[in-house]
């Protein structure tokens, strides 16, 4: 179960957010600009960001957490520190990417779109990274990793492992 975000703690957090939001009250499409500040600030877009989001702004909440649920680009749980995206488009899929990301979840103990329990990993499935001739393919943050077989994967997360 989530807990809800530590206010006092997230105070300087908020009072940056403010000043977004003060900054550009007057300008056209201020919700999508501010739940990207929002993101970029806290993370993710917990329901205490979005409720001061629609104090600051006016905005009733349903709207803003309809954006915010809409685009694939928010996310309303927190992230890991390293996020993997495994590949699962045509190329990869039939180059076995799903027993790569089988071990994954395996390995990690949680299944794709969760975060791990002591926030290091984020795991996700993509449908195409560009990387066609080297699948099966993941990522984890900015680095590729190709010609993926299942037993590479606990390797691979060592190295983020410390």
């Amino acid at each position: 179960m989530q807990k809800g975000l530590d206010l006092k703690a997230k105070e300087n957090e908020f009072r940056e957010l403010k000043e977004f939001i003060d900054s550009k009250r007057d300008t056209k499409g201020i919700l999508m600009q501010t739940l990207h500040k929002a993101q970029e600030i806290f993370g993710y877009l917990p329901e205490e960001v979005q409720k001061f989001i629609s104090i600051e702004t006016g905005m009733p909440m349903a709207e803003i957490y309809g954006v915010a649920t809409f685009y694939t680009q928010f996310t309303l749980t927190p992230k890991g520190e390293h996020t993997i995206g495994v590949c699962l488009g045509t190329a990869c899929y039939v180059k076995n990417a799903q027993l790569v990301l089988d071990k994954l979840i395996k390995e990690l103990g949680i299944n794709v779109g969760e975060t791990t329990e002591d926030g290091l990993f984020t795991l996700d499935a993509t449908r195409c990274l560009g990387c066609c001739g080297l699948a099966p393919v993941m990522m984890i943050d900015d680095e590729v990793y190709g010609k993926l077989e299942p037993k590479d994967i606990p390797d691979i997360l060592n190295k983020y492992r410390k």
